[in-house]
């Protein structure tokens, strides 16, 4: 079966990729760069923007099944930037879908899509979306969710996954800034130090896709709906952070700053940082992500589609450990 992975070269992509190959599917990639890792047999690259509307139709073209990840990540920047490839590129992905005749659709969508700045605690899919945004991301991927959800149908079978804070070897974003931090004594505790947050392992993300899309292909349980996806226990945040910290054996977060003063200072830099280069080291969205709790339920996903994790937090930790000292 051929298949389609966007944004195949980065983190959650490039595990997608490996696992349909390991699987014996066709696989192609669409991503904006190169990336060497992508240089093996069975792997077809079409470099191109989700941005471009033909380009995507064209990548479309021949396939069964698209797992579309590509978007752009973060807190901070303009908003033409967030809509045009996370709402714009998934509008386009549709419509390429739709044009070639592709059966199923699996979205990379993200919790962050209904946080409306309170605290979640073993939350469901009954939580509504916001009416307000603290930063351009989470609106930007909302918008192409409910896109994606719109477009389920008899000829297109479309599902969404929020995977919450992923993360595992060969992580480019939240560890190694995370480590970062911690090395040049920036880190620090925010909040009291008792929320609690869902965490997934790439790898199980990665095989919670898999198991998407077979779902679609045998039935329509999963067809139209949105699923959090992580793993079943959520984890002590600070506790947690302090575990990667003694992997590669940095010391604990010895200083710590309050919810609230996190929030004002955060807002304070928001407003700075509109006439400042670069990107604030703290917004309101930050402080409200790293002092509350935010865990999900995952008994839809077991439900509608069998979401079983492949790989336990213990083992997960011990890959990363590896990863991270070179073994």
């Amino acid at each position: 079966m051929q298949t389609l992975v966007t944004g195949g070269g980065g983190f959650l992509g490039l595990y997608m990729v490996e696992q349909l190959l390991a699987e014996g599917y066709k696989v192609r990639v669409l991503c904006r760069g190169t990336y060497e890792a992508l240089q093996r047999p069975g792997i077809e690259v079409v470099q191109a923007d989700v941005r471009n509307a033909t380009d995507v139709a064209a990548a479309c073209k021949d396939v069964e099944a698209v797992f579309h990840v590509a978007a752009v990540p973060g807190i901070w920047g303009k908003w033409d930037t967030y809509h045009s490839i996370n709402t714009v590129g998934t509008e386009n992905v549709i419509a390429g879908c739709r044009q070639s005749g592709v059966a199923r659709l699996i979205y990379t969508s993200s919790p962050s899509v209904v946080f409306d700045g309170s605290d979640h605690v073993d939350a469901d899919e009954s939580l509504p979306y916001p009416t307000e945004w603290m930063c351009h991301y989470p609106h930007s991927k909302a918008l192409a969710e409910q896109a994606v959800i719109a477009a389920n149908s008899d000829g297109l079978r479309t599902v969404s996954l929020r995977p919450h804070l992923i993360w595992g070897p060969r992580d480019n974003h939240l560890i190694p800034r995370l480590l970062q931090k911690a090395k040049s004594g920036r880190l620090r505790r925010v909040g009291d130090g008792t929320n609690v947050v869902s965490v997934s392992y790439v790898e199980n993300t990665a095989a919670a896709h898999l198991q998407a899309e077979r779902s679609l292909r045998e039935s329509t349980q999963a067809g139209g709906k949105a699923y959090f996806i992580n793993e079943p226990d959520a984890v002590n945040l600070w506790e947690w952070i302090e575990q990667l910290l003694g992997l590669v054996e940095l010391p604990a977060i010895q200083k710590s700053i309050s919810a609230g003063a996190a929030y004002r200072m955060g807002h304070l830099m928001e407003i700075l940082w509109k006439v400042l280069p670069g990107e604030p080291p703290m917004t309101r969205f930050v402080a409200a992500q790293l002092a509350g709790s935010h865990s999900y339920n995952i008994q839809a996903a077991r439900n509608d589609f069998g979401y079983a994790p492949t790989c336990t937090m213990d083992e997960g930790l011990l890959r990363l450990k590896t990863y991270l000292l070179g073994g």
